[in-house]
């Protein structure tokens, strides 16, 4: 699975009995953290789409509500070959999606909305628009992207999808782009028009795959891939409480420097 990682910028991982208990102890935190009032500002998209963005109550390892540590095939993959033996978890992003998604959200533009329905919202995870202009900086550097599915879905109802060989367009966008400056200073760069002209790139020459999986798996994305979220196709099954998946995004050590250079 090594070089197709690093070739493609993804991969689903085979069904562990140790994460699908985390997923046990995890979806009741879940549900408890996205009907939270005070989170009720992630329900974005006309009511289809709840953000979620680290409300998942889980430790530094990754345990929550009685959990053990996180752990699984995807887990031990990133500690032996990204280097990263030493994971801090950042608290999960709870990513819900219901039928309808997506729907224009109050104040997106037209065009932002289009972007979303016609390109699922394609993104580079890091990259903040900062200041009035909105200028894109590498402000927060992931070592990776890991979804673990929460709920049982089938690939209608709103997977996670990603450019293959998209991290190879955009290391080398990034890197030309970044070249005459400082690493010290890569984070206060503006990036805004390589990452554009990359993104363009990519939708040029490189296949728009789903990924799709179910509880008790896990898939990794690069963190340089560009992907995003499908519009809820006709045929989606999901339960009542819609498509709900927990992404963790941890710190890339060496800040924006090793998130530019390392495999």
């Amino acid at each position: 699975m090594t070089p197709e990682f690093f070739q493609s910028g993804w991969a689903v991982f085979p069904p562990d009995p140790g994460l699908r208990d985390w997923v046990r102890h995890a979806i009741p935190a879940a549900k408890i953290a996205v009907a939270d009032p005070a989170q009720a500002h992630w329900l974005r998209c006309g009511g289809t789409w709840f953000g979620g963005v680290n409300i998942l109550p889980n430790n530094a390892a990754g345990a929550v509500a009685g959990s053990g540590p996180l752990d699984g095939p995807a887990v031990r993959f990133v500690r032996a070959q990204l280097g990263l033996s030493d994971i801090s978890w950042d608290r999960a992003q709870v990513s819900v999606v219901h039928p309808g998604y997506p729907r224009p959200s109050e104040g997106e533009t037209d065009a932002a909305f289009r972007f979303r329905r016609d390109r699922d919202a394609a993104h580079v995870d890091g990259l903040l628009p900062i200041g009035l202009d909105r200028r894109r900086m590498i402000r927060e550097p992931h070592g990776f992207v890991l979804g673990v599915p929460l709920t049982e879905t089938n690939a209608a109802a709103s997977p996670m999808v990603i450019w293959e060989g998209s991290h190879q367009v955009m290391r080398t966008a990034f890197a030309k782009a970044l070249r005459e400056h400082p690493p010290e200073t890569w984070g206060h760069v503006d990036v805004t028009d390589a990452y554009h002209a990359a993104r363009r790139e990519v939708f040029r020459t490189c296949a728009r795959v789903v990924v799709h999986s179910s509880p008790g798996q896990a898939y990794l994305i690069h963190r340089l891939a560009l992907h995003g979220v499908s519009p809820w196709q006709d045929g989606a099954i999901a339960p009542p409480e819609g498509r709900m998946i927990a992404y963790f995004r941890p710190e890339m050590p060496g800040q924006v420097a090793a998130w530019l250079t390392a495999p």
